[in-house]
């Protein structure tokens, strides 16, 4: 009996390793040969950007979702495939060793489009992630306390220190100094709350004391990182007039958005007619949320996780509707996001310095440890066992897609140079892939990954 299956597992490792040198093949057959092919009219110099952008995205997608499928399969969650898989695309990877295929693929009338898109997808993501925040199921207040405190401020305090200590290595050209060592503080503070949701499932720990624990912290620590990181981006001129308007668009969420939406949840919910009818609401009100927050000086993101905490909590329809949504963000718009992030990460920017390798290697480390003490210390304290507070510390060092967007977020507004936008990726990456294989050896039934 067992051979068979043997056989059968071969087959199916087999097949994405082959899917994958097939599009390998196809991807370096484009290259050679793509140039000639899809030029607008066919005879006309002028590349077609309509040709150039599809291309992009089919590449993108196909890519990233067989990573996805590879490190599934190697037990890690397949959103991790796809942050590699954009990485793998962009010059640390692609470009250092087939540099012009890779300006082939993404020639820079593309990244524009790239880029647009892919703020799209992080404005319906982080709609949906603040749909998902509930704190009307906290357990444990006194431990909860300990845990949020201790994995924020001692990052947070690492961070800071690390960034006044290598300021010309990590800062940005614009913005403040102050903005720039409080952002960088905040950026080792992150934990990804929906990476650490798909983690704790897979583990099938969710439903545990720890699970809850890490998930009620780490939906806590998220909703204060977001209101820091608007306080952050607002330090920098006009700091009275984009936080009055910050404030002032708070109240009208609170006081007549979030009626509204419920009054036309409980009006549209009832048929399926009007529930794309509410869908349509949610989405425009996301998006106008968002251009909101960026006309008065904020990240568009901010506005978008604003919009997705005033959703009612308690609706069938809503739920039903996140879902969808969920399926098209994340199969489609995050894959472009990542992309866009893999395109703006050069591992080479770390070079043969000796400086830069000693800056990485200190926030790698300094986020690593202080989560590990910062959480794992606040769960002991708070009375937990020792072997508790270790997973609730590595499960708090999981850093995935949240630390990618606050990056982003850093890179745009001029707060961190390209070298600490790669490092913080990096570190990104590395906390994320580590998470699940730390918490399988911490764990003492070895709990199995579900297929």
């Amino acid at each position: 009996m067992t051979k068979p299956t043997s056989g059968v597992r071969r087959r199916e490792w087999r097949t994405p390793l082959g899917i994958v040198a097939g599009t390998a093949a196809l991807v370096a057959a484009a290259a050679v040969w793509g140039p000639g092919l899809f030029r607008g009219g066919g005879h006309s110099s002028e590349v077609n950007p309509v040709v150039w952008f599809l291309i992009a995205v089919a590449v993108v997608l196909l890519f990233c979702h067989l990573c996805g499928e590879l490190l599934r399969r190697w037990g890690q969650p397949p959103v991790l495939g796809e942050i590699l898989g954009g990485l793998l695309l962009g010059p640390s990877a692609l470009g250092l060793v087939w540099p012009s295929a890779q300006q082939w693929l993404f020639p820079p009338d593309v990244l524009v489009h790239l880029d647009r898109a892919a703020q799209l997808g992080l404005i319906i993501f982080m709609f949906l992630l603040g749909c998902e925040l509930r704190t009307d199921n906290l357990r444990g207040p006194r431990v909860l306390g300990s845990v949020v405190a201790g994995s924020m401020l001692l990052p947070m305090l690492a961070g800071v220190c690390i960034a006044l200590t290598a300021g010309g290595v990590l800062a940005g050209e614009t913005g403040s100094r102050a903005s720039y060592v409080l952002f960088f503080g905040l950026a080792l503070a992150i934990t990804a709350l929906p990476v650490l949701g798909r983690i704790l499932f897979d583990l099938r720990m969710q439903d545990t004391p720890v699970g809850v624990i890490a998930l009620s912290a780490a939906a806590v620590g998220d909703g204060l990182a977001w209101v820091a990181l608007a306080l952050i981006l607002t330090s920098d001129g006009g700091f009275i007039r984009t936080a009055g308007l910050a404030v002032a668009l708070v109240l009208f969420v609170v006081l007549c958005v979030r009626p509204l939406l419920a009054a036309l949840e409980r009006r549209l919910a009832s048929t399926a007619e009007n529930g794309q009818l509410l869908l349509a609401v949610l989405v425009v009100g996301a998006i106008g949320c968002g251009a909101a927050t960026e006309l008065i000086g904020l990240h568009p993101v901010i506005g978008a996780f604003l919009f997705g905490t005033a959703v009612p909590r308690n609706s069938a329809a809503v739920h039903q509707i996140s879902r969808r949504m969920q399926g098209f963000a994340v199969a489609i718009l995050l894959p472009l996001f990542f992309a866009g992030v893999g395109l703006k990460t050069s591992v080479g920017l770390l070079g043969g310095t000796p400086l830069n390798w000693l800056v990485f290697a200190a926030v790698l480390f300094g986020a690593i440890g202080t989560k590990f003490i910062g959480a794992g210390g606040g769960a002991r304290l708070a009375g937990l066992p020792p072997r508790e507070a270790l997973q609730i510390g590595t499960l708090m060092n999981c850093r995935g897609i949240t630390e990618l967007v606050v990056a982003t977020i850093g890179l745009q507004s001029g707060l961190i140079s390209p070298l600490g936008f790669t490092i913080l990726v990096l570190v990104a990456v590395i906390t994320t892939a580590t998470t699940g294989p730390l918490m399988r050896r911490f764990t003492t039934h070895e709990p199995k990954l579900v297929g």
